[in-house]
């Protein structure tokens, strides 16, 4: 008979609850009102029972994960992990996304009304796109921008223009772009961890990167690519913290980084994740920081200079983007529901597991009396970093639990401004792939991978999902 830790049954129950109020409560608040506008609180989705082509194939890699995969996780040389990770979240983005097929699962996703793929025609002249994007953004203006072209910075419709420019035209293209792309943030995610806690977290935090639910809404959305984005600014911040050509890989991080903000506003909050790489990377004995914060400043500087020379003010746009929100739905949407209601959304696309491993986080860093024990100085000699058990009593868990804390710190302050009421299913992937490293912390992985992957099969496939 298997015998879970209570605590741990403990917070998924409380996980549980914290969804299934979102449920009760969103249905009679929509009911009633109508003012949610989503039509499955707390998702953008519809109830709709099906299966798919891609079904078959999403049970085989489900199954194939949950029985193989923590054993090849601890076996298989890092190398061979990584591609092994980046390759069965291929097969389980895909499979997820061609549930729905594939026109409704992948080619249709970026086509739709509000979508980027709708003004591809109207960036014929990007320079002069760029100048007039400002223009565009507030309801009421002459041709106003489709909603998520109006609700990020150009850099994101500009993947997609620049796309068709080389000829990899219509939503099929751009869908197979995002999957491809966004599944390479698991990869980027186990490097920071192995750079920034230890390898045996990382090892064990893999399968369920791997068995994100998660996957649901990287296959397909634009969220997805904006998530490797973002991942990859981290882990070579990570890797030039700890290892060979610090300037190098800084440069390219803070590239990656500056990116990030031209393809979201709201994930200029990824700066609380890279903070606490860089305390970590000191804790490890890192070179000081400051050697590669120059080459870094210039990464980073790289993206906003060129959309600033080319006639796009960041800043002016936020704030039109800001008058926008609250002209539309996010005007009306209650913030008194979604403040607690997009929490249950993060718990939809990350997994009771991650409840779970976020107890344990916490646990960790309490028992190591905070920030303070991180950044003392550099590890010394003691039981194996990362072995299973004991949590909280190695330097390696309390670099990791300071490292997912951050992650959730990012996910509060977006919840508590307001500006990401409901659909965050999609909008907060970038944040949520951080907590999944939670769950090394946890025993009996091959039961917590299977709820993992029932969870993200029930919603592929009672669901239809907006994104």
């Amino acid at each position: 008979m298997i015998r879970f830790p209570l605590r741990d049954l403990a917070a998924a129950l409380v996980a549980v609850l914290l969804v299934v109020a979102a449920v009760l409560i969103g249905r009679h608040i929509q009911h009633a009102h109508g003012t949610l506008f989503v039509l499955w609180p707390p998702l953008f989705a519809t109830w709709g029972p099906h299966l798919g082509p891609g079904t078959p194939a999403a049970l085989a890699v489900a199954v194939a994960v949950v029985g193989y995969g923590p054993a090849l996780s601890a076996r298989l040389s890092w190398r061979a992990l990584l591609a092994a990770a980046w390759g069965t979240a291929l097969a389980w983005t895909w499979s997820l996304a061609l549930v729905d097929g594939w026109q409704r699962g992948v080619a249709g996703r970026l086509t739709t009304r509000e979508e980027y793929l709708r003004v591809i025609g109207r960036f014929h002249d990007i320079p002069a796109a760029l100048r007039d994007f400002t223009r565009h953004i507030v309801d009421g203006t002459p041709a106003p921008w489709p909603a998520h072209v109006a609700g990020h910075p150009p850099a994101a419709t500009l993947t997609f223009v620049l796309l068709d420019r080389i000829g990899l035209r219509g939503g099929g293209w751009a869908g197979a772009w995002c999957i491809t792309v966004g599944t390479t943030a698991a990869v980027a995610v186990l490097v920071a961890v192995r750079a920034l806690a230890d390898e045996t977290l990382a090892r064990r935090a893999a399968p369920f990167l791997v068995l994100a639910p998660a996957a649901v809404w990287v296959g397909t959305s634009a969220d997805g690519y904006f998530t490797a984005v973002a991942a990859w600014s981290v882990a070579l911040l990570a890797l030039a913290l700890t290892g060979r050509r610090p300037l190098v890989l800084a440069f390219a991080s803070g590239l990656l980084f500056g990116l990030t903000c031209y393809l979201s506003y709201g994930l200029t909050l990824f700066a609380l994740i890279g903070a606490a790489a860089l305390v970590l990377a000191r804790s490890r004995g890192a070179r000081p920081p400051w050697r590669a914060l120059p080459a870094g400043l210039a990464g980073l500087a790289v993206v906003p200079l060129a959309f600033t020379l080319g006639g796009f003010d960041w800043w002016e746009a936020y704030h039109l983007l800001v008058r926008r929100y609250y002209q539309g739905i996010g005007g009306i949407r209650p913030y008194g529901y979604w403040v607690w209601a997009n929490l249950a959304c993060t718990v939809l696309i990350t997994g009771l597991a991650t409840a779970a491993g976020l107890r344990h986080a916490v646990a960790a860093l309490v028992r190591s009396r905070g920030v303070g024990a991180v950044t003392r100085g550099p590890d010394t000699p003691g039981r194996p970093e990362g072995e299973p058990g004991t949590v909280g009593r190695s330097r390696a868990e309390t670099r990791l639990s300071l490292l997912v804390l951050a992650a959730l710190l990012a996910v509060l302050v977006a919840d508590l401004s307001g500006m990401s009421k409901a659909e965050t299913e999609r909008i907060w992937l970038p944040f949520a792939l951080w907590l999944l490293p939670a769950c090394a912390f946890l025993t009996h992985r091959r039961s917590w991978l299977a709820a993992q992957a029932v969870l993200a099969l029930l919603l592929n496939h009672l669901l239809m999902t907006g994104w």
